[in-house]
C-alpha cells in the first residue's frame, strides 16, 4: 500500500508541474512543440516576467492580492496580449537582471518590464517594435545643487555612482565612464534614486524621463545637463521574448502594439498608471 501511495503522489506531482506557474515554469514545461505560441495555447496561460517596481510601467497595489496586485501600463499591455491569444495571464515578479536572464534562457514566454532597446539585447533575445518612445535619453540624477557638478563623463569619474544591475544604464556606465570613486549596483532603479537622495551615492545613471518624474515628485533631487550619446532606438521600450520558436508569438505581440499605439491607448494607460501610482504614494 505504501508503494501504491508513493506512486500516486508521484503522479500528482508530475501533473502539477505541467500547470501554469506550478513547479517548473509553465513556459518550459510544455515540450511537445517547438512553437512557443502553440505551447502557450496548450498550457492555457501566458507567462510574463517583470520587475514590478518601476511605476508607471509596473508597480504593486498592496491592497490587492495575487496577480491583481500588479498594476501599470506594462501589465495592461501583457493582459491585452494574453486576451488576444485567448489565454490567462500569469505575472512572474523578478529582479530585473533575472527578468532578462529568464526570457533569454526561455524560462518565460515574454519579458514586459520597461525594457529599453540595446544592440546587445537584440542579440540575446527577440525584441518587439517599440511601444513607448522618449526623446530625453540617458544621463544623471543628482542631489539638488549638484546639477553643475557632474556635467561630463569625465567629471563623473570623481563620484560615487549607482545604477540598476543588468540595465542599459549599467552598459552606458562601462562604455562611457569606465571607472569612478565607487560604483554600486542595485536591483531596481528606484533603489538607485533613493541611494542618491540618502547620500549613499552622488549620482545615478538613469533614464532622464524617469528620473525627472521622480525628481519632480520628491524634493532634493534634480537631473544634470549631461546626456549620453546613444543610438536613438535606445529611447524606445520593447517587449522581449526567447529567440527560438517565437516568430508567431512576436507577430501577435507586434500586432497588439500597433493597435494600441495607433489609437494612443498605451500612452493613455501610461498617464493613468502614473496617476494611480501617485494615489498609492508610489513615486
Amino acid at each position: 500500500m505504501k508503494k501504491i501511495a508513493a506512486l500516486f503522489l508521484t503522479g500528482l506531482l508530475l501533473l502539477s508541474c505541467t500547470a501554469c506557474g506550478g513547479g517548473k515554469s509553465g513556459a518550459s514545461a510544455s515540450a511537445g512543440t517547438s512553437d512557443r505560441l502553440d505551447q502557450i495555447k496548450e498550457r492555457g496561460c501566458l507567462e510574463v516576467a517583470t520587475e514590478p517596481y518601476f511605476a508607471p510601467y509596473e508597480f504593486i497595489d498592496a491592497s490587492k492580492t495575487g496577480d491583481e496586485q500588479y498594476q501599470g501600463c506594462d501589465i495592461l499591455l501583457a493582459q491585452y496580449i494574453a486576451d488576444k491569444i485567448g489565454v490567462k495571464l500569469k505575472i512572474v515578479p523578478l529582479e530585473f537582471s533575472s527578468v532578462l536572464a529568464g526570457v533569454t534562457e526561455g524560462k518565460y514566454d515574454l519579458a514586459i518590464s520597461a525594457i529599453a532597446y540595446s544592440p546587445a539585447r537584440e542579440e540575446a533575445m527577440a525584441l518587439s517594435d517599440g511601444y513607448i518612445f522618449t526623446d530625453t535619453g540617458y544621463g544623471f540624477l543628482v542631489r539638488s545643487g549638484d546639477e553643475g557638478k557632474y556635467t561630463t563623463a569625465e567629471s563623473a569619474k570623481e563620484a560615487v555612482i549607482v545604477t540598476q544591475s543588468g540595465s542599459v544604464q549599467e552598459a552606458l556606465y562601462h562604455d562611457a565612464i569606465g571607472s569612478c570613486k565607487e560604483f554600486k549596483l542595485v536591483s531596481s532603479m528606484t533603489d538607485g534614486y533613493l541611494a542618491v537622495a540618502e547620500g549613499k551615492a552622488d549620482l545615478c545613471v538613469c533614464s532622464l524621463s524617469s528620473a525627472k518624474l521622480y525628481a519632480d515628485a520628491n524634493g532634493g533631487l534634480a537631473v544634470s545637463s549631461f546626456q549620453f550619446d546613444v543610438d536613438p532606438d535606445m529611447n524606445s521600450v520593447r517587449v522581449g521574448a526567447p529567440t527560438e520558436g517565437t516568430d508567431s508569438l512576436m507577430k501577435i505581440v507586434n500586432g497588439c502594439i500597433k493597435e494600441l499605439t495607433d489609437d494612443q491607448q498605451i500612452q493613455t494607460w501610461y498617464d493613468e498608471a502614473a496617476d494611480y501610482a501617485a494615489t498609492l504614494g508610489i513615486k
